[in-house]
């Protein structure tokens, strides 16, 4: 179960509506989250390496990331992170 972490093509957060999407904020920590459903999410600020079982992933603001469903992984926030998410 891999981290899906790249730059979004023009025009791509629009199509998918990234404006209307939750905010999640969350200050320097390092804590252990588990992954009920597929997550994608679109980092405003911040920088977070994500531990898993494959090894760790970077990323950070302008970065559209996505999260497997079933993914167990330790989160260390470097820099205050703002994301929008969703689910599903």
């Amino acid at each position: 179960m891999s981290v899906e972490v790249r730059k979004p093509r023009e025009g791509e957060l629009e199509e998918l509506g990234v404006a209307g999407w939750p905010v999640w904020t969350c200050p320097p920590s390092s804590f252990d989250w588990s992954y009920d459903d597929r997550e994608t999410c679109y980092i405003l600020e911040g920088e977070v390496t994500v531990a898993t079982p494959d090894g760790e992933v970077s990323f950070g603001k302008g970065d559209l990331v996505v999260f497997p469903k079933g993914l167990n992984c330790t989160w260390n926030v470097r820099k205050a992170v703002r994301k929008h998410y969703r689910f599903g």
